[in-house]
């Protein structure tokens, strides 16, 4: 779970900072965007504030932050696998191609990481 922070709170903003430090990345990059003021636009929004509308009412506790965070997330991941699945229906998936492209690339990375060793070994 990636979360980024966007409070208009400074006091606010740095609890949810320390809260969540494990968790933290940039907005462009995270799967929940934390705010104190209400946004109607995006999915990965989640509200916190003392109105009863909020997706965590203050005041919380770090425990209820965590678990509302998680919680929001498996819905949100529980969604994309279903779009996935109406995407390619009742197909199985089939990962042969991707577990040979993975094959070839380690493989390629040992034999970098043997050519570095011998060539560091025989200075």
């Amino acid at each position: 779970m990636k979360v980024a922070v966007e409070c208009k709170s400074p006091l606010l903003q740095k609890s949810l900072e320390i809260f969540l430090a494990r968790y933290l990345c940039s907005a462009k990059q995270c799967d929940i965007v934390i705010r104190d003021e209400e946004c109607l636009n995006d999915e990965r929004c989640f509200y916190i504030s003392s109105h009863a509308n909020a997706d965590l009412v203050k005041p919380f506790s770090k425990s209820q932050l965590i678990l509302a965070l998680e919680n929001r997330y498996k819905v949100s991941k529980s969604g994309m696998r279903e779009e996935i699945e109406k995407e390619y229906g009742d197909e199985p998936l089939n990962f042969d191609i991707l577990e040979k492209r993975i094959e070839l690339l380690t493989r390629e990375y040992q034999q970098n990481i043997i050519r570095a060793v011998k060539a560091f070994y025989e200075k």
